[in-house]
């Protein structure tokens, strides 16, 4: 798959999102064979470039393979600058989020509220396309309601512009994460458009990406939520797309080898304190299908400190891996 000038390395990518794909989880998921890893967004306001919370995430020094930077805002001309000030600071491509439902960021009138607003949409587009000499990239939901599913015309407005990938999230805003994603829409736009598509939502494992993109003949995929926890689902889609056999699911010992790993990342980039309380919620991601883990979690989240909570997670799944061998 082609984004401009860029070869990716996989047609499966880490869908940008809100508080999750920091540098630490971008460079993991990168290293399990992700294929794109686009930043969480950040704002076009440019009051807050120096406050650390974007600081962290525009962070992008030492960070392999194409480094793709996910802009939010509501103006032409802020949305414009954030493009160029991010392509100074190491983007080699820049994704406009059109796709955010949440209502935060609706309320201001960004994310995926501009699909109600047409002619705001094509000005930004067109003032980002111009402002920059990297590809700019465009994520879209399939609507703002279920009787607003505009994102043909969006689409197509898109490629119009200039924009030289898509990624189409198969909800309308309204449903925000509720329900199921349908694939139709996305197949719809695939079948007018020429420039790359990638289809995003509930896929979850090898047999929906492959049934994905045999439905809507999508150039890749953008896994989200489905990769919290299991940041290995990138190989295992890429290996049984291309073999059409499975790879076995990590044991335990590999699990703990990876989220030990993930966690002095965590450390390294935020520090210990932010660290610490960042990491909770991947330990939390990383139990969620394990009812065994309960009790582990109960334990290792009222941990204080990086060594505390390192020791309790390297002496539960070494623990876990011994009663494998044991059993």
């Amino acid at each position: 798959m082609r984004i401009g000038p860029h070869t990716l390395t996989s047609n499966i990518g880490l869908a940008p999102m809100a508080g999750v794909t920091d540098k630490p989880f971008r460079l993991l998921c990168k290293a399990m064979g992700a294929g794109l890893a686009t930043s969480e967004m950040t704002t076009s306001d440019a009051s807050l470039w120096h406050t650390k919370k974007s600081r962290h995430r525009m962070d992008h020094v030492g960070e392999p393979g194409i480094i793709s930077v996910q802009i939010a805002g509501t103006e032409p001309k802020p949305m414009a600058d954030a493009a160029r000030f991010n392509v100074e600071h190491g983007a080699h491509i820049i994704d406009i989020n059109m796709g955010c439902p949440a209502k935060k960021v609706c309320k201001a009138w960004a994310g995926s509220a501009l699909m109600q607003d047409e002619p705001r949409v094509e000005a930004i587009l067109k003032a980002v396309v111009d402002a920059v000499d990297v590809p700019v990239t465009l994520k879209i939901r399939t609507g703002w309601a279920s009787d607003q599913k505009n994102a043909p015309i969006i689409a197509r407005m898109a490629q119009d512009c200039g924009i030289q990938a898509l990624a189409i999230h198969g909800r309308t805003r309204d449903q925000k994460y509720t329900g199921e994603a349908e694939y139709d829409t996305i197949a719809e736009i695939k079948s007018l458009l020429e420039i790359p598509i990638w289809a995003n939502g509930d896929i979850d494992s090898p047999e929906k990406a492959k049934a994905v993109l045999t439905h809507t003949q999508a150039d890749g995929l953008l896994i989200g939520r489905a990769a919290q926890g299991r940041p290995w689902i990138f190989r295992h889609i890429h290996h049984y797309l291309a073999t059409g056999r499975h790879l076995p699911e990590p044991d335990p010992m590999e699990i703990g080898e990876i989220l030990l790993g993930h966690l002095k990342a965590l450390y390294e980039f935020y520090g210990e304190q932010t660290g610490v309380r960042v990491a909770r919620k991947h330990l939390g991601w990383y139990a969620k299908d394990r009812p065994e883990n309960r009790a582990f979690l109960a334990v290792v989240n009222r941990a204080e400190d990086a060594p505390t909570q390192l020791s309790l997670t390297e002496k539960y799944f070494s623990e876990q891996s011994l009663y494998r061998c044991v059993s």
